[in-house]
């Protein structure tokens, strides 16, 4: 009984996950993604707060995700972050993604665990693919990741003017620590 209201309660949020479909007044991703150039590791910079990295038991810092190419087409996923809550303990967890088919890779879907899956779409790349704008449909997560531990100023401040200009609450982003430079 003592694991059951945690549990349900993850699997309530991760339903509010389910994907949607594209309908209007939804953010605008890119046009397309090379998946090989953004396949490797990448470090956040700032998201909006959200409770798997933002808790009574947790707060993430050092936060990275590495992407890794599958043979079957889909992406393996490893997120880790270091719990400054918990005396900087390493936390992970482990996913695969899935292109949307006719999306240009720009919208994947992300399972955790089977059968919750997330909405991962791309709304902004820098051409060159140093740093990247992740939101979801609903709004309500957005992340900004650099190729680098330590993101340009000029970098971020272009990050966030595209999710604001996608309306996602950027009054509420709060910086990523990352002590790795």
């Amino acid at each position: 009984m003592r694991y059951l209201l945690p549990l349900l309660l993850a699997l309530s949020a991760c339903a509010s996950f389910t994907p949607t479909q594209p309908a209007p007044g939804l953010p605008q991703t890119v046009e397309r993604v090379d998946v090989q150039r953004y396949l490797g590791t990448w470090f956040e910079a700032a998201r909006l707060p959200v409770f798997f990295q933002d808790g009574e038991r947790v707060r993430c810092a050092d936060v990275t995700a590495i992407y890794t190419a599958r043979a079957d087409g889909r992406i393996d996923v490893l997120n880790t972050c270091r719990n400054a809550l918990a005396g900087g303990a390493i936390r992970s967890a482990t996913a695969v993604a899935t292109p949307v088919p006719d999306s240009g890779n720009a919208r994947l879907r992300v399972a955790f665990f089977w059968p919750f899956h997330g909405d991962y779409w791309v709304i902004g790349l820098d051409p060159e693919y140093r740093w990247a704008v992740v939101g979801a449909p609903s709004r309500r997560v957005l992340w900004i990741l650099s190729r680098t531990p330590q993101m340009a100023e000029a970098d971020f401040v272009r990050a966030v003017d595209i999710a604001r200009a996608q309306g996602f609450a950027v009054e509420n982003l709060q910086r990523t620590e990352q002590s790795v430079r």
